[in-house]
């Protein structure tokens, strides 16, 4: 017996890595996986709708029924591939924090796709550029999800036929480390402070750090520094995150490659050497005026990733 055409009792499990997108100059554009991870279980039921069980971020918090944004990129991805959605269980285990310039909510969305994915193993095949499509749909735009999805450095970027990316591998030597405030921050009040448009000579600048950033991450660490100038978005933003700006100021001029974390307020700091981080973790501890986490972090290289387990009932 099957409800819909996905059978009773077909479970998966999905891990996805939160992200960092902007990078600096790399704004709407880059991105970059780290080791901080969202779990999810998700099951098949007899009972129609569904039913979310929250562990760690966001309990008690986020909802738990189908308007819950894990459950709706599920519906989504079904709706899309032409198949009805079952009642589902969904155990989330969330670790990336949530309004902090993590990617939190492109995780849950890409936790969605990819269990929808696993779910219809067998049934419809969702292959890595209907994946990206998906999520991008859902997020508005690729430069969190596309990471997430497929680990490691992403450039993203949009065409009349879809969203593209293209990975790759980062340097050895690159040592990331986020700060994470208590406050949070809205993505749509940090995209509001954005102007309609900008100085030439700041577009010119960013291009060349952004073509600067891609060399400095995937062969010469030691040029991060000058490939994390940024003049088209964190400037504009910096009235909203004052302590951000400022901590993210001081540890430039102590030689640190440090820039907003995706929206904000977290901070990124992309260190050339561990050595580096540790520094930076220090500085932040003795100029904070608030109480700050530092995440000490690897990249992640595999992206999301699902399980499926075939207890499958069959009648």
């Amino acid at each position: 017996m099957s409800l819909g055409a996905v059978p009773r009792g077909r479970s998966v499990h999905v891990k996805v890595p939160a992200t960092t997108a902007n990078l600096g100059p790399g704004f709407d554009t880059l991105g970059l996986a780290l080791s901080v991870y969202d779990e999810l279980t998700v099951t098949v039921r007899d009972e129609p709708g569904a039913h979310v069980e929250v562990i760690g971020v966001g309990a008690g918090e986020v909802p738990t029924d189908a308007s819950n944004l894990v459950v709706r990129s599920i519906a989504y991805a079904f709706e899309a591939c032409g198949q009805e959605l079952p009642g589902l269980d969904v155990v989330a285990h969330n670790a990336i924090p949530h309004g902090r310039g993590m990617g939190s909510s492109g995780a849950a969305i890409v936790s969605g796709i990819m269990a929808a994915k696993g779910l219809l193993e067998g049934i419809v095949d969702i292959d890595s550029q209907s994946l990206l499509a998906l999520a991008t749909a859902l997020e508005g735009h690729p430069d969190n999800v596309a990471p997430a999805l497929f680990g490691g450095l992403t450039i993203a970027w949009v065409t009349p036929d879809g969203p593209r990316y293209k990975k790759l591998i980062v340097h050895r030597g690159v040592s990331p480390l986020v700060a994470v405030p208590a406050a949070t921050m809205s993505t749509a009040l940090a995209r509001s402070l954005q102007p309609e448009s900008v100085p030439h000579e700041d577009a010119i600048f960013n291009v060349s750090r952004s073509a600067l950033l891609i060399a400095a991450l995937i062969q010469s660490p030691e040029l991060l520094l000058a490939a994390t100038e940024d003049k088209l978005h964190q400037s504009y933003r910096a009235s909203a995150m004052p302590e951000t700006d400022s901590l993210i100021r001081m540890l430039r001029a102590h030689g640190l490659a440090a820039v907003v974390s995706g929206a904000g307020p977290s901070l990124l700091v992309l260190g050339s050497d561990p050595a580096q981080r540790l520094r930076a973790a220090e500085l932040i501890a003795q100029h904070a005026d608030s109480p700050w986490e530092c995440l000490l972090l690897a990249v992640d290289f595999k992206g999301a990733t699902v399980m499926v387990h075939s207890n499958d009932a069959v009648c």
